[in-house]
């Protein structure tokens, strides 16, 4: 079985819920993994919007040493054990979908990797960028769930 992502909030290229967002609670979905490779020691995952003005790359959750046994990542929490990172909003927390007001639906890429490894990275402030170096060559399989989102 293949390396899957999914939430019950929103499917896979639909809308994420204004819940999830600057216009809501702003809070993290409950998302589902499964199908986790053998050999993984850790989970890392990475939230990011590529249509962010500029043209640069937002980073809205950054975390990584989520357990391997880890199914369900609960509603505005992260797993026991997991370690946050800094986003693009200079925080080590869930900052969620906040795009332009009237701009075109952004895309929001939920990304998970199965690592055989668990990392060691300094919390708090280890970036996206940190993470992905930290990661190369312990990558054993990822994917991804896409979300939509704009503000109008």
């Amino acid at each position: 079985m293949a390396l899957t992502l999914k939430s019950s909030a929103f499917k896979h290229g639909e809308v994420i819920p204004s819940k999830y967002t600057c216009d809501g609670e702003n809070i993290s979905p409950l998302l589902e993994v499964h199908g986790v490779p053998e050999g993984t020691k850790s989970f890392t995952l990475v939230v990011d919007d590529p249509d962010a003005t500029g043209g640069t790359t937002w980073d809205h959750w950054v975390m990584w040493n989520i357990h391997p046994k880890v199914q369900y990542i609960s509603e505005g929490s992260i797993p026991e054990g997991a370690v946050l990172g800094k986003t693009g909003f200079g925080k080590a927390e869930y900052g969620g979908p906040c795009p332009p007001r009237g701009s075109d639906p952004h895309r929001y890429f939920f990304k998970i990797y199965a690592l055989d490894t668990v990392l060691d990275l300094p919390e708090d402030t280890a970036t996206k960028e940190e993470l992905e170096q930290a990661m190369q060559g312990h990558v054993l399989e990822e994917t991804t769930l896409v979300g939509l989102y704009a503000r109008h």
